[in-house]
């Protein structure tokens, strides 16, 4: 006869966390290491102004702006080869634009 047992780990899920701030509500989300994850703002249930995004290590990967629930104004989403400049106007996108990221080494004599 063979016995198979498996472990499942789960990690804790945190709570989102929200807080009112004048008419929004700014909300919290984290990572389950305990980092945050994003944060915003809603107004009347809707997205609402920039909201920001990070890795679990709290780099920052995204850069959004909302008015009203809709894609607005310049977003910027950030990887390791540069940096991804995306317009919208009314929840439409209107132009892409990537920003090679270039390193120089400086070498001291």
């Amino acid at each position: 006869m063979l016995l198979v047992f498996t472990f499942a780990g789960y990690a804790q899920q945190i709570e989102p966390t929200f807080t009112k701030v004048d008419d929004k509500v700014k909300v919290t989300y984290y990572h389950d290491n305990g980092k945050v994850k994003t944060e915003g703002y809603f107004k009347n249930k809707k997205l609402t102004g920039q909201w920001v995004t990070y890795d679990t290590n709290g780099k920052r990967l995204q850069l959004a702006n909302y008015d009203e629930g809709k894609k607005v104004g310049t977003w910027f989403i950030y990887t390791d080869k540069g940096i991804r400049e995306i317009n919208y106007v009314d929840n439409k996108l209107v132009s892409v634009h990537f920003i090679k990221q270039e390193y120089k080494l400086a070498v001291n004599d």
